[in-house]
């Protein structure tokens, strides 16, 4: 019924490709760096660690359900892992799913995040879906300036959450 979404991709200035259990120690640093209103984060145990999240790039190299998948960005000039981006199930659905990215704090600023999200966009027209979908924290306003860029529009849609902020709806059609 649709596509996969492709596992490799490039842009002028980056390359998405499929991960690789090396790729663990600098996904775990994306969880240090994240807000402390995050989901996601490690634990006072110091888990997620290094070698649990080898072990989920072993058995899930896409991180996301067959079809989709979130994919590391680096740096085409130097190989430079900086981040990810894709499209997984998420909040949404697989007919409709959610973009999502998440870049290293030495990374901001530069318009990664938006070109990365740009490249998933378009791929994902290519599998015949016509909507995605992206839910941000209030508080994300980085989050919001990208998918706005990209076309994203707020919906009534809201996921209420006071331990770590509301999640906002944004959906993007694509055809």
């Amino acid at each position: 019924m649709y596509a996969d979404l492709p596992t490799e991709l490039e842009t002028e200035r980056l390359r998405l490709r499929p991960w690789q259990p090396a790729d663990a120690e600098a996904h775990r640093g994306l969880w240090i760096e994240r807000d402390p209103r995050a989901l996601r984060r490690i634990d006072a145990d110091g888990r997620p660690t290094v070698e649990e999240m080898r072990g989920w790039l072993i058995e899930n190299p896409l991180c996301a359900a067959p079809g989709l998948g979130l994919l590391p960005i680096e740096l085409r000039s130097t190989g430079e892992f900086v981040g990810y981006c894709g499209l997984t199930v998420g909040q949404a659905s697989f007919e409709e799913p959610e973009i999502a990215y998440e870049l290293a704090r030495r990374a901001h600023g530069h318009g990664y995040a938006t070109e990365a999200a740009r490249a998933i966009v378009d791929a994902a027209a290519g599998t015949g879906r016509r909507r995605l979908w992206a839910t941000v924290r209030e508080w994300n306003a980085p989050s919001f300036r990208v998918l706005e860029k990209l076309g994203f529009e707020r919906s009534d849609r809201v996921t209420e959450n006071a331990e770590h902020g509301n999640s906002i709806w944004m959906s993007r059609a694509l055809r």
